[in-house]
């Protein structure tokens, strides 16, 4: 694409488009400024490019800069005017909605739920033809969601093509009519046994308009969910995003394919991941849903728990949390009931922000929860392929109940990435730290960072156009490194040693110090400040080199610092509330949380 001098980018979300403008500065690129402005999908203006200008408008303010001329992006830049790309992302108007469908729930149907969450959708309904649901019932539930795409899953190449020309037969009954108009036949995607193919044709040929991609599931060994996660991105942009309000439009200014928001985020993180050799975990806590994001052993994953947010669907978060759960982080004492009116009070007004520290700590209270159960249900789709290891006929697959095992390794993962305002915007930046260590439970050694404007996703399109650019500004501007979490695993009782930990501060201090179980610490040591540090572990506890083995590791600073967790894996919690809350002050002291 030649030498690129300047970039826009936008991020066209359901509430707010957010536009940046990154420069090549030298030998390399650097954020300029950012804009934004309210997303202009919906009625009255029905334009998602009435948004954008007003968000480039900002940037143009902000820079005294002309990219715009009769509502167009100048291209390519010329002096101090324009713009050498314009790129974007784009989760307006609900993002992409989809359905998948394959033989068995736990098999074939999980492959193409990961194939499809993977491409940045979210999933309204997994069919399988042994979720217990009657033939009448899944056709129901087919034609009330009117999802934007289905993706169609069943079989090994060469097996059995009964049942998945079954689930195409209830595809076909159901008829189903696309969300965004009635111009169109919706999109359905065959990903299954390729022998089936020409019956699926018959069946849905005249039906829907149907693609036919590689097998998601050729073998039972090996999943191959890349052709299915491109053409779902694909059929995004041809279908679903012309028929959205002003797409047509958007489409014809972009220089790349718009991409779906959560599908750009995975790709900067994959490419981050790959780049770096390590393993990396995300998570973006939103107002209605919260997405996790992680590449384990080469393979990334993404969920989204459209129950989970810390507005919209706050009131969620406590009833599958529980009210315990929630007020086990709350450090004062607090009634049920005085809980459950500010949570109230959240559900009436869902943007309003905290306006004392009790207010505050309840919702940060909430959201470690939020950030939680949205992980335990990352760790349940995030695995090894089920069914592997056996010999099994058709009717042993349907009746099969093990599962697979778990990729998320928290001892080996490298780094966490936070983003969302609660993270993001938290008003100390060890509230951040403090929440995603909570929450997740790191272990060993582990890197903490939030992104600080929420940049991942122009970022994860930029990436497929420039990758140097892209890597070289998350890493400049997009992460704010909070430090490095150190967290050996093990339980002992209470104020007993279980590691000591030797190194050397920049300014030359020794520090050789016995960390007892139960406390954290926090060390001073900034960003771009790097240590080594020796770490030897008591009998029974492990940082990562094996029970009770020394180790030697390098750790990265940041605007936190360095942080000793040595509460145990997994946490425990003083049951009577006054031990609770005297627990939870001292490490909230310890780490300079909150001003008290």
């Amino acid at each position: 694409m030649g030498e690129l001098n300047s970039i826009l980018a936008t991020d066209c979300g359901s509430t707010t488009t957010k536009a940046i403008l990154i420069e090549r500065r030298g030998d390399e690129y650097r954020l300029v400024v950012r804009g934004e402005a309210p997303t202009t999908v919906e009625a009255p203006v029905e334009d998602v490019t009435k948004g954008v200008i007003n968000a480039i408008t900002e940037v143009e303010e902000l820079t005294g800069r002309r990219i715009l001329r009769n509502g167009e992006i100048i291209k390519p830049q010329r002096g101090n005017e324009g713009v050498d790309i314009y790129i974007s992302t784009s989760s307006a108007g609900g993002g992409l909605q989809m359905m998948v469908a394959g033989v068995i729930r736990s098999l074939t149907a999980e492959s193409a739920e990961r194939a499809a969450l993977g491409a940045g959708a979210i999933v309204m309904d997994v069919i399988a033809s042994n979720d217990g649901r009657l033939p009448h019932e899944k056709i129901e539930r087919i034609r009330r969601l009117r999802p934007d795409m289905i993706l169609l899953s069943g079989g090994v190449d060469g097996g059995t093509i009964s049942h998945v020309v079954e689930l195409a037969e209830i595809i076909a009954a159901a008829d189903p009519k696309p969300r965004l108009g009635t111009g169109y036949k919706l999109p359905v995607i065959y990903a299954g046994n390729k022998d089936a193919r020409g019956e699926i044709k018959r069946v849905l040929g005249d039906k829907v308009a149907l693609e036919i991609v590689d097998n998601i599931r050729p073998v039972m060994e090996r999943e191959n969910l890349t052709p299915a996660r491109m053409k779902i991105q694909e059929l995004f942009l041809e279908h679903v995003m012309a028929h959205a309000p002003g797409y047509d439009k958007l489409i014809s200014w972009t220089d790349a394919p718009i991409m779906p928001t959560p599908a750009a985020v995975g790709y900067i993180m994959q490419t981050i991941a790959q780049r770096r050799g390590i393993q990396i975990l995300g998570v973006d806590i939103g107002g209605a849903t919260t997405d996790v994001f992680s590449v384990f052993q080469g393979v990334f994953n993404r969920t989204v728990s459209a129950n989970l947010g810390m507005s919209y669907s706050i009131s969620n978060v406590l009833v599958e949390a529980g009210v315990d759960n929630v007020m086990r982080w709350v450090p004062f004492e607090l009634d049920e009931r005085d809980l459950r009116n500010r949570i109230k009070n959240k559900m009436i007004r869902p943007t309003t922000i905290p306006q004392t520290l009790e207010e505050l700590m309840v919702e940060q209270a909430l959201a470690r929860e939020a950030l939680r159960l949205a992980f335990e249900q990352h760790k349940k789709l995030a695995v090894t392929l089920r069914g592997v290891h056996q010999e099994r006929t058709i009717s042993d697959a349907f009746a099969q109940t093990e599962t697979g095992q778990t990729l998320v390794d928290m001892m080996g993962l490298n780094l966490i990435v936070g983003s969302g305002g609660v993270l993001s915007h938290a008003p100390r930046r060890s509230q951040a730290a403090m929440m995603m260590i909570d929450a997740f439970q790191p272990e060993g050694v582990t890197h903490l960072a939030v992104d600080s404007i929420f940049m991942m996703p122009h970022l994860g399109v930029l990436a497929q156009v420039n990758e140097e650019a892209a890597i070289q500004v998350f890493e400049r501007d997009c992460l704010v490194h909070l430090g490095t979490c150190i967290a050996p695993v093990g339980i002992t009782n209470e104020g007993k040693p279980c590691l000591r930990i030797r190194f050397k501060l920049p300014d030359g201090r020794e520090v050789d110090d016995e960390v007892r179980f139960g406390e954290m610490r926090l060390y001073p040591l900034g960003v771009g400040e790097r240590v080594k540090v020796h770490l030897k572990p008591r009998r029974g506890f492990d940082v990562g080199a094996g029970k009770g083995d020394e180790m030697e590791v390098e750790v990265e600073g940041g605007v936190v610092g360095l942080i000793i967790d040595a509460r145990g894996r997994p946490l425990q919690f003083e049951r009577s509330t006054p031990n609770r809350v005297e627990k939870l002050l001292s490490w909230i002291r310890a780490l300079k949380v909150y001003p008290i």
